[in-house]
């Protein structure tokens, strides 16, 4: 059996930057990916945050393949063919250190892949890993996987399997997760010129855009629904909480087919072929739904540890540095020769420290609040469009009265009283 300092579950944002710090730390190390190569089961809306990536690989913009920088995000609120819409655009992140940018996966994990690789680090793919391997006392010493004479032995191993987290609950780490606690998401790459990208979206040549969906994007039902902009495709997805699909006998691939039909939408895609589809579960439950992310020679990633921040569309970046500290808190734990649960739980503790968990914790009761109140993408979009539509059209109504109507319409929908309640659960859940 050969054997390694760590060993890395998952050649995902989270592993590879888990495997690449442990080498930068002279560790021996391995990532094993059940895939053909780093990238081509992984899935993600598509947006990448700089300031994480840029501290694994310092002005990676330069040679990674990237698609567009992100200059502008927006948000749509749908209802029937209405919508109102509101976003943010700044030129500044057109330029270097930038702030995200978008990517396809199997081409941007691919290259970081190589980048580790040139490192030092040993990728293994095509390889299932089944469990830890274990010493007679309990201690993990490696893992086994589904090759013949193919266990693997190691001083600590990472987790980043993704949400799935088959190894993270055989350890014990991890526990099953409620439907509540992960979205389901499909999503479609749809190619197109960049001319009209840049035309629709109306972009600087080579400038990207950011399009989240809410209400009747998702039939009402908590998620959310996405467009992103590639360099000659765009990025067309939909996500909604397991226990909402099931509870409304919903059909991923039948939503993604509705939200394609939303006029909003058609215009934006019109003219334009799928050429991928993809599917996956995304960890929805927020800072309560956070396994144990350590034990005895065993650190917990990425996806796998849940981290997710939903709000501020979060996942990429928080794989990246819970990789780096990971890989980090193993060679140290190696170098002292101490990989007890004790010495694992510096992982944690200097995740609490950070952005990581402090967005989480602070918005802790986020994932309930929507989840508790699905009329928040029901009625309230529809309310939205409708007090839009009044307030827009001019007609000879006095605006006094046009005034009275668009309130008797809100509360007609929903009461003060309730408004009330509404906004006070958003202020503690956000606040």
């Amino acid at each position: 059996m050969e054997d390694f300092d760590v060993i890395v579950v998952g050649a995902g944002p989270a592993g590879i930057a888990a495997g690449l710090t442990a080498v930068r730390n002279g560790m021996k190390t391995v990532v094993i990916e059940r895939g053909e190569f780093p990238g081509s089961k992984n899935v993600m809306g598509g947006v990448l945050y700089t300031q994480a990536t840029a501290k694994l690989v310092p002005e990676f913009w330069k040679e990674a393949p990237l698609e567009r920088p992100v200059t502008e995000q927006r948000y749509a609120f749908l209802h029937g063919e209405d919508s109102v819409s509101a976003g943010y655009r700044s030129p500044r992140w057109a330029e270097p250190p930038y702030n995200a940018h978008t990517v396809l996966r199997a081409k941007f994990d691919r290259w970081l892949a190589k980048k580790a690789e040139a490192e030092g680090v040993l990728f293994i793919t095509e390889t299932v890993v089944e469990d830890l391997l274990y010493k007679n006392d309990g201690a993990v010493i490696g893992v086994r996987t589904g090759r013949a004479e193919g266990d693997l032995l190691g001083k600590v191993v990472i987790l980043a399997e993704g949400v799935n987290a088959l190894i993270a609950k055989k350890a014990g780490l991890h526990t099953q997760l409620g439907p509540e606690h992960v979205a389901v998401a499909v999503k479609e790459i749809i190619s197109l010129p960049r001319e009209k990208i840049e035309d629709r979206f109306q972009l600087e040549q080579g400038e990207g855009a950011t399009l989240e969906l809410l209400g009747d994007a998702t039939a009402g039902m908590v998620g959310t629904a996405f467009i992103y902009t590639n360099q000659d495709s765009l990025s067309l997805g939909i996500g909604c909480l397991l226990s909402e699909v099931v509870k409304f006998k919903a059909n991923p691939n039948d939503l993604l087919e509705r939200l394609k039909a939303q006029p909003l939408v058609r215009k934006l895609i019109q003219g334009g072929e799928t050429k991928e589809y993809l599917g996956h579960l995304i960890p929805e439950g927020g800072y309560k739904a956070i396994p144990k992310m350590y034990r005895q020679g065993v650190l917990v990633v990425g996806d796998t540890a849940m981290l997710v921040n939903g709000l501020h569309r979060e996942g990429s970046n928080l794989a990246i540095t819970s990789g780096i500290v990971a890989g980090e808190v193993a060679a140290g734990a190696i170098k002292s020769t101490d990989v007890s649960e004790q010495a694992m739980s510096l992982y944690q503790s200097r995740l609490k420290e950070s952005f990581v968990l402090k967005d989480l914790y602070k918005y802790r009761n986020s994932a309930y609040l929507f989840e508790e109140n699905p009329h928040f993408f029901k009625q309230y979009p529809e309310m939205l469009t409708k007090v839009a539509h009044e307030f827009f059209t001019v007609d000879s109504v006095p605006k006094v009265d046009k005034q009275k109507l668009m309130w008797n319409m809100v509360t007609e929908m929903r009461s003060k009283g309730a408004i009330a309640k509404d906004l006070w659960k958003i202020w503690r859940a956000l606040g």
